[in-house]
């Protein structure tokens, strides 16, 4: 006995390899840190540093504007020309404009009575518009029955049938709804739209008002919006604000819609009032049928064709609207994956965009240069490419690796105060999710991760650049709770709630940070630990469960 408790556990060759492999590791470190690893870390900081300021220059002069616009009292009303509408005794409804309402869908079978009955129900003279439901749907319907003790799903039909059913439910109800079909699915969203603009009875239309499947406008939608585009000859778009029916539902819809108010709040509010230019959001918009055909129609050379669109339509001359005040009901994704495929196309598609229209906007000869430089600079590249990029490298890869090089210093203005200012900045946009700010800033640093691999994506073309996942929907609140509770359980089955990625990026972090608060005097392993936490809480997918009281 006493000779086995002698006995060493591993081999001394094994012991003797080990310390070998483990001193020429920081051999090979010591050798390329000076020459090599300082160097580069010290360009990267410089560049991080740099892009930090373009970025926090941004939202500063953005802040200003907004500023002067709530002192000054500017409403769209009193920038242009707006009168309510009323009726004609000789002309009757023949009056009021054409207008067109399209609904764009894809197996939106929890959501599709909504918008329908919602877009239905627009006040407007019933011979004065249209309906339109474009269904692209594909997916079957089925309904879970019984075999004696075990459940079974049984084909009842396809999401098409209950589209069709409710369309012609209102048209018995004398609605013009027309219900539009095609044979394969090409352009996706853009090409559903493009062939329901080419259709005959559209001819006769003046304006075209876009809705995704999940949004439910109020009944007097249009007699705010289309009043612009009637006694303004040059506004090409009437751009509505979202309002999310679920921001309550968990922590996840709460830190979207931080993000979101901020960017409607600020970056729309800024963009419609200095250069009559933003991007369009896709839906609750309305369209000068003359200034979307003069751009050239829908395209679908990106993931985002309403920014294309906008994009094109502005370099003709056409000015656009947003009213912050008029706001329509729409559901934010509840769910982790719903949500990271939804930010890649947002995140890749403008990338995308930027790389094919760089020099179409350069080489324009209608819109000045001031209003060339702001679209590049501020509206692309800051923040669109900038945004992404730095928030990933410069927190979450450059600012963690200085702990193992102590020879490259960070100034505390790179390091706090710039981040802190920009953070006050973007929570202005909700004040009533303050408590949660900190929340806030570790989740959107871990989708930096996604954001800034999304971006290089539409750079570079890669392979998911086209990539099109239309963004999971689940209906009321109700449904949503019940989809979630089931989703969890469903996650849990099947072992589905990795992500490498993330969790990589967690440890990196983790070991970083444990690196720090042994070696370290600055104090950095604080945020290290929490960032940490956050992705490994990310990366096993413990997001989007409910707020307890909410």
């Amino acid at each position: 006995m006493e000779k086995l408790s002698s006995t060493p556990l591993l081999p001394e060759s094994f012991n003797g390899a080990r310390d070998d492999i483990a001193g020429q590791t920081a051999t090979i470190w010591w050798q390329i840190k000076a020459p090599l690893i300082v160097p580069l870390l010290r360009v990267a900081v410089f560049l991080c540093l740099a892009m930090s300021i373009m970025l926090v220059a941004e939202k500063i002069y953005m802040a200003a504007v907004i500023t002067f616009i709530k002192l000054r009292g500017r409403r769209p009303e009193k920038v242009y020309k707006w009168e309510p509408m009323s009726d004609d005794l000789e002309l009757g409804s023949s009056a009021y404009p054409m207008v067109l309402v399209q609904i764009p869908m894809f197996n939106e079978k929890e959501v599709y009575q909504l918008s329908i009955g919602a877009a239905c129900g627009l006040s407007w003279p019933s011979d004065r518009i249209i309906i339109q439901v474009l269904d692209d749907s594909t997916d079957p319907v089925t309904k879970m029955r019984m075999l004696g003790k075990w459940p079974v799903y049984v084909l009842v039909g396809r999401v098409q049938d209950l589209v069709e059913m409710e369309c012609k439910r209102w048209a018995s109800k004398g609605v013009n709804i027309k219900y539009e079909v095609r044979d394969n699915r090409n352009g996706y969203k853009a090409g559903a739209l493009k062939e329901g603009m080419e259709l005959s009875y559209v001819k006769h239309c003046d304006y075209v008002v876009i809705f995704d499947a999940d949004f439910q406008p109020e009944p007097d939608f249009l007699w705010h919006t289309v009043p612009f585009l009637l006694h303004n000859s040059d506004l090409g778009l009437v751009q509505a604000r979202w309002k999310y029916v679920n921001s309550d539902e968990c922590l996840l819809t709460r830190m979207q819609e931080m993000s979101l108010d901020y960017h409607f709040s600020v970056e729309q509010e800024v963009g419609s009032s200095t250069y009559a230019f933003f991007g369009f959001n896709g839906t609750a918009g309305v369209w000068r049928i003359a200034a979307l055909n003069e751009a050239g129609s829908w395209k679908d050379r990106t993931t985002v064709e309403d920014m294309d669109l906008a994009v094109r339509a502005s370099l003709k001359g056409w000015k656009f609207v947003f009213l912050r005040d008029l706001k329509v009901k729409n559901e934010l994704p509840s769910s982790f994956k719903a949500y990271r495929y939804q930010q890649h196309r947002w995140s890749c598609g403008p990338a995308n965009l930027f790389k094919k229209m760089f020099m179409e906007i350069i080489n324009n000869k209608k819109v000045t240069w001031r209003k060339k430089f702001h679209v590049i600079y501020s509206f692309f590249f800051v923040r669109k490419v900038v945004a992404h990029v730095v928030t990933f490298v410069f927190y979450c890869i450059v600012i963690p690796a200085t702990v193992f090089v102590p020879e490259v210093q960070i100034p505390k203005w790179g390091a706090v105060y710039i981040p802190s200012i920009i953070t006050l900045l973007n929570a202005i946009g909700t004040p009533r999710s303050l408590h949660l700010i900190v929340f806030w800033i570790l989740f959107e640093n871990v989708m930096s991760l996604h954001r800034t691999k999304a971006t290089f994506v539409g750079l570079l073309e890669a392979r998911r650049v086209n990539e099109w996942v239309v963004t999971e929907k689940q209906g009321d609140t109700a449904k949503l709770k019940m989809a979630s509770k089931a989703a969890k359980k469903q996650r849990i089955a099947i072992g589905d709630r990795v992500h490498l990625l993330e969790l990589g990026t967690g440890a990196y972090l983790f070991f970083c940070g444990c690196y720090d608060m042994t070696f370290g005097n600055n104090h950095y392993f604080i945020y290290l630990f929490l960032q940490a936490f956050a992705f490994f809480i990310v990366g096993f997918d413990y997001v989007g469960t409910s707020i307890p009281g909410s």
